[in-house]
């Protein structure tokens, strides 16, 4: 007679878990990409400048008839387009800043933007963070150790240089131990100098019909360019007074 009990739960081999999530990876990853290949294919032109100069006076009127669901749509369209790094983040900022005007644009470009900013490091974390440690993790001890040390400055001042695409430090950062709240709360920080000038650019079209034909060029003003010259100033005054203070600290410790 057998001792064994026969509904004994069979173990299962670290390989196989190992290859079970990674087939629910792949298949999630797959749905992801057709997700957005199916909404970019679909609904891309909608992004364009062209398009929306088309529909200015329904836009408008759709606003002013159902506020709350605007907001809440323009909100997940930034957060999917972001979040999924689709083209035409840009044209919605601009647009946005023309449609809900300066103070209104600047809370749901700042806000859609960190939390799509969130969602594609999430996604590069969940489908890339886990292969590239195990292969590489012995040559990213001391990378991380770094990061877990000041990975918050170190994204705080990639956010504050515009010339760094902003998937890239998504899909990069992801693959770090950063905390995901620590990610979010300093993109929200440090995005935020950028929303300001490129919302108030926005804000300064008369009419996307304008912007269509004309460009950013057609509302260059001396403010605008003197915020644009600010922009690129900033992050440079940030990163020496940061400095400053961390050599201060130094000296306090060891004294």
């Amino acid at each position: 007679m057998s001792t064994e009990s026969e509904d004994a739960t069979p173990v299962v081999e670290p390989s196989e878990k190992k290859s079970g999530g990674n087939t629910t990876k792949v298949i999630v990853l797959l749905a992801v990409v057709a997700a957005a290949f199916f909404a970019y294919h679909n609904y891309g032109d909608a992004l364009s400048l062209d398009y929306l100069a088309s529909k200015e006076a329904e836009l408008r009127k759709y606003r002013q008839d159902n506020p709350v669901l605007v907001y809440g749509v323009a909100m997940a369209i930034y957060v999917l387009v972001t979040g999924l790094s689709l083209p035409g983040a840009s044209v919605l900022t601009l647009a946005y800043a023309w449609y809900f005007g300066f103070v209104r644009g600047m809370v749901v470009v700042s806000f859609a933007s960190t939390s799509g900013a969130t969602m594609a490091f999430v996604l590069s974390r969940y489908f890339l963070r886990e292969t590239i440690q195990s292969r590489f993790g012995d040559k990213l001890v001391s990378f991380n150790e770094a990061l877990q040390r000041e990975g918050a400055f170190y994204l705080f001042t990639l956010r504050l240089i515009p010339a760094v695409p902003f998937f890239v430090i998504n899909v990069v950062m992801g693959l770090t131990p950063l905390k995901t709240s620590t990610y979010w709360w300093v993109s929200q920080v440090g995005m935020l100098p950028g929303t300001v000038v490129y919302v108030y650019a926005g804000s300064q079209f008369p009419d996307l019909q304008t912007l269509a034909e004309k460009g950013g060029s057609g509302i260059l003003t001396p403010q605008l360019i003197l915020a644009f010259v600010l922009l690129g100033i900033f992050p440079i005054v940030v990163k020496k007074v940061i400095a400053r203070w961390k050599a201060s600290n130094t000296a306090k410790a060891a004294s």
